[in-house]
């Protein structure tokens, strides 16, 4: 059973067929929301608002740590995290279907591992490629199936949030090497590492960064909605051809 991570613009999953919600507790408190159980093309999935149901939670303040242990009680077999960022890189237009390989962690304060108990050993973990590969691939096959255009690879620079950046921070990320920005990345990969979940992002652009493009004198709230609502309906449907193709898999997750 895939699990997919919800973001801004993508609320509530329209092709799940419902058969029940679940409250999981956790060690860590209340996950974003009840966890929605269900089917996509007669394949089970389990979604989850990242921002909870009415989007009342900003990016620092999600529970990270609650959401994905949680999904890995379920013993679900990935996670496909779906979230709306900024388009640094020149190439990268709003509407456009991302698939991130890398992330830059800009982010602070945000509980980030579950080795930090009294007592708890120091542990390291290995982060070299943050998003699971094979996991990755199947989204990008399922993306060229369908003829849907995706952009393969690219930095995903992770900021704090709630606010959006400044174009001077935009310069910085770009000269650090990114080439999206978003506000959700981390801690989510590295917690689901540590849990040893398969876990792969997709992501959308809703509009050119600070002092890019058409945002080059500021953000225009008012297309942002017309924008996700159309990339949103392609990300559905790579995501139904996802788990619709998933074969039967033994789970990979390990509780902490």
């Amino acid at each position: 059973m895939l699990a997919i991570i919800g973001g801004s613009g993508l609320t509530t999953l329209s092709n799940l067929d419902v058969s029940h919600r679940e409250v999981v507790r956790t060690p860590y408190g209340e996950p974003s929301g009840a966890l929605v159980f269900g089917q996509i093309c007669g394949k089970p999935a389990v979604f989850l608002p990242r921002h909870g149901y009415g989007h009342s939670i900003p990016p620092h303040m999600v529970n990270y740590r609650a959401n994905l242990w949680a999904l890995n009680h379920l013993q679900v077999s990935g996670v496909i995290s779906v979230a709306s960022v900024g388009g640094i890189r020149a190439d990268l237009q709003p509407g456009d279907v991302v698939l991130p390989s890398q992330i830059i962690d800009y982010t602070w304060g945000r509980k980030s591992t579950y080795f930090d108990g009294v007592g708890s050993p120091v542990t390291h973990v290995d982060f070299t490629e943050p998003y699971d590969a094979e996991l990755s691939r199947k989204i990008a096959e399922a993306a060229e199936s369908l003829s849907i255009p995706v952009k393969v690879g690219g930095v995903y620079a992770a900021t704090q949030g709630p606010r959006l950046e400044t174009a001077a921070e935009i310069n910085r990320l770009e000269r650090d090497g990114a080439d999206i920005v978003g506000m959700t990345g981390m801690p989510e990969a590295i917690l689901a590492r540590e849990l040893g979940l398969p876990y792969a992002a997709i992501s959308v652009i809703a509009n050119h960064a600070a002092g890019r493009g058409s945002s080059a004198n500021g953000i225009h709230f008012e297309s942002l909605e017309h924008v996700l609502q159309s990339a949103m309906g392609q990300v559905r449907t790579i995501i139904e051809k996802v788990v619709g193709c998933q074969a039967a898999c033994q789970p990979l997750g390990i509780s902490v």
